[in-house]
């Protein structure tokens, strides 16, 4: 196995994360919207929480991405 295969496998497997970090974005959108529409006296409390809960896992799918990147371009 070359080393560019052996690269190209890793930054894969680095990069199916986002497939995780894509079913969390939606879920958190999903119940955020429900709870605001059940409840919309609590909007200023969830939308901090929602936008924190965003910006978190938003940051997860930079560093998988970072690390795919590392991975594919590192000199030999």
């Amino acid at each position: 196995m070359s080393l560019e295969i052996a690269r190209m496998f890793g930054a894969a497997v680095a990069a199916l994360a986002l497939y995780g970090v894509g079913q969390a974005m939606g879920k958190l959108f999903a119940t955020w919207i429900e709870s605001v529409s059940r409840n919309p006296e609590s909007k200023d409390k969830v939308n901090m929480t929602g936008f924190i809960g965003c910006a978190l896992t938003e940051s997860i799918a930079l560093f998988v991405l970072l690390i795919a990147l590392l991975i594919l371009f590192k000199p030999a």
